[in-house]
């Protein structure tokens, strides 16, 4: 129990901001997490961006690429969503990219792989980790973003982005974004972008590139998506 307590301090935080289910998400949360033990667990999709020759952004101090703090995100989320009982599927585990041979069309074969693994899991929820980046150094802060025609997602986007915005190291809310990226249109299925923040932005690149920062996204971006199966739960 301890552990429990001090690994999801986040969450309990955040479960206090969405009070407005309160007196259902509790018990919902609870026959959530117990459901999600049993022989029939709910599947999260983590899909780390870029990967192999597709670095993505990289960071303007550091000169760090997107792709390995998307990993290293990612594989934190999964520790995180495991052990609350989920089944987690990455669609990259590795450095490695998922188009095979780096030939031309590698990121359409990438992009075609990712929505291969989506379709086969069936998932509650599709999270793509990614780092952003703006001509204008001052821009920081995570943002999330959604498919406009789906309200799961939607849904899904603002529950997020509202534990990120709860953060003691938020310096500016924001508000989730619709977005037309594939990985949000290649299937039904519930899926945001998590953008964790600028690598264009000093303060943000230093926060990223630690693992205690990246621990606390983690416990964060899973608060949130807790907190929004919990709610379709009792819907």
């Amino acid at each position: 129990m301890k552990t429990f307590l001090r690994r999801h301090r986040v969450l309990l935080g955040f479960l206090a901001i969405v009070l407005s289910i309160a007196l259902t998400a509790g018990v919902c949360l609870y026959a959530l997490v117990q459901t999600a033990a049993g022989s029939s667990r709910l599947t999260i999709v983590i899909d780390a961006g870029h990967g192999g020759i597709d670095g993505g952004v990289v960071g303007r101090t550091t000169g760090t690429k997107e792709s390995d703090i998307n990993l290293a995100l990612s594989r934190a989320l999964q520790t995180e969503f495991e052990e609350a009982g989920f089944l987690v599927v990455q669609t990259r585990p590795t450095e490695a990219g998922l188009y095979g041979a780096a030939t031309a069309g590698y990121k359409k074969r990438d992009m075609k792989r990712r929505a291969e693994i989506i379709a086969e899991s069936a998932p509650a929820a599709v999270i793509s980790v990614h780092q952003n980046f703006f001509s204008l150094s001052s821009r920081r802060g995570a943002q999330v973003f959604f498919r406009e025609d789906s309200s799961s997602s939607r849904t899904l986007a603002c529950a997020i982005q509202t534990a990120l915005n709860s953060m003691p190291e938020c310096v500016r809310t924001s508000e989730a974004l619709k977005g037309d990226y594939y990985v949000l249109n290649c299937s039904d299925y519930a899926s945001v972008i998590v953008e964790c923040g600028f690598l264009s932005n000093a303060e943000d690149e230093a926060m990223l590139v630690t693992e205690g920062y990246r621990q606390r996204l983690a416990e964060t971006i899973c608060a949130g998506t807790l907190a929004f199966l919990a709610a379709a739960s009792s819907s």
